[in-house]
C-alpha cells in the first residue's frame, strides 16, 4: 500500500494505515542497518544510548527521536511541500485582506484565539486535538516515567545477569513512548487519525511484549525488594489505558466523538 491510495480513498482506517507503517518500520529497519555502526545490535541500541546521553531521561527522549527520524525519513516530502504552500497561500491572504478585516476580527478575545496558540498545548480540554501536547496525555507520562526507572535498573544489572531476555524487556518499554509519539504527531483530524490509531495499537502491542518479558524475568534475580511488583502495576496499568485510549480514538474516528 502507498500514499497513491489517497487519490483513491483519501481517508484510510486504522487497518489500512497499519498495513503502510508495516511497511515504513521494515524500510526503517533496513535504513538503520545500513548507517549504524553497529548493523548487529551486538551492544543493545539501549545501553549505547545511556553511554552517550546525560542521564536516563535524556536517553528515553534520544531513543523517541531516533525512532520517529527513521520511521519519517519514509513520508512522501510532496506532503509537506504541500503543506508548505497552503501555509504560503494563508500568508498571502492575510497580508493583503489584513488592512480589511470586519470589526468582529479584531477584537482582543480573537486575537488569544487566533494568535495565541500556545496556551492550548497547557489545557487538559485540547490534548485529543491538533492544538495540544503529548505532555498532557497521562499514558505517555507515565510510559515515560517507568522507561527511566527501567533504564535505571536496567544500568544495576550485574554483567553476568545480562541477557537478550533483559534487552527485550527493555526495549519494548522504550518503544511504547515512541509508539505514542508517532501516533500522537498524526493528529486528530479524521484523514490522518487512523494512522494515530495504527501506531497507538504498536505502542500496545510493545506493553503486551513487555509484559510477557517482565514475567519471564520473575525469579531470577534481577530484581530487588519490590521493584517487580512496581513495574508490574505500572505496567500493567499503562497497557490498560492505552487499549482505552485506543478505543477512544477509534470512536473519535467513527463517530467524531471529542
Amino acid at each position: 500500500m502507498s500514499f497513491d491510495d489517497f487519490d483513491r480513498d483519501p481517508v484510510w482506517n486504522e487497518h489500512q494505515w497499519e498495513s503502510h507503517l508495516n511497511e515504513i518500520e521494515k524500510r526503517s529497519e533496513q535504513l538503520r542497518k545500513f548507517i549504524t555502526s553497529d548493523p548487529n545490535e551486538d551492544v543493545p541500541r539501549w545501553i549505547t544510548l545511556l553511554k552517550e546521553s546525560f542521564d536516563e531521561m535524556d536517553a528515553v527522549e534520544a531513543f523517541i527521536e531516533e525512532e520517529l527520524l527513521f520511521d519519517e525519513a519514509y513520508f512522501p516530502e510532496d506532503e509537506d511541500d504541500w503543506e508548505d504552500e497552503e501555509d504560503e497561500d494563508d500568508f498571502d491572504d492575510d497580508f493583503f485582506f489584513r488592512d480589511e478585516l470586519p470589526p468582529f476580527l479584531e477584537t482582543d478575545d480573537d486575537d488569544d484565539f487566533d494568535y495565541g496558540e500556545d496556551w492550548k498545548e497547557l489545557s487538559d480540554d485540547f490534548t485529543y486535538s491538533d492544538y495540544g501536547s503529548i505532555e498532557n496525555l497521562k499514558v505517555y507520562r507515565d510510559s515515560i516515567d517507568l522507561a527511566v526507572d527501567v533504564l535505571k535498573w536496567g544500568e544495576s544489572i550485574p554483567a553476568h545477569l545480562m541477557n537478550q531476555k533483559v534487552h527485550e524487556f527493555v526495549s519494548n518499554i522504550l518503544k511504547i513512548g515512541a509508539k505514542l509519539a508517532g501516533g500522537y504527531s498524526f493528529g486528530f483530524e479524521k484523514d490522518v487519525l487512523g494512522g494515530n490509531i495504527a501506531y497507538t495499537k504498536k505502542a500496545l502491542n510493545s506493553s503486551n511484549d513487555a509484559l510477557l518479558r517482565l514475567q519471564n524475568l520473575k525469579g531470577k534475580s534481577y530484581f530487588q525488594g519490590s521493584s517487580y511488583i512496581d513495574f508490574h502495576e505500572r505496567l500493567f496499568e499503562i497497557r490498560n489505558d492505552i487499549g482505552i485510549y485506543v478505543q477512544e480514538l477509534r470512536d473519535k474516528f467513527r463517530y467524531g466523538i471529542e
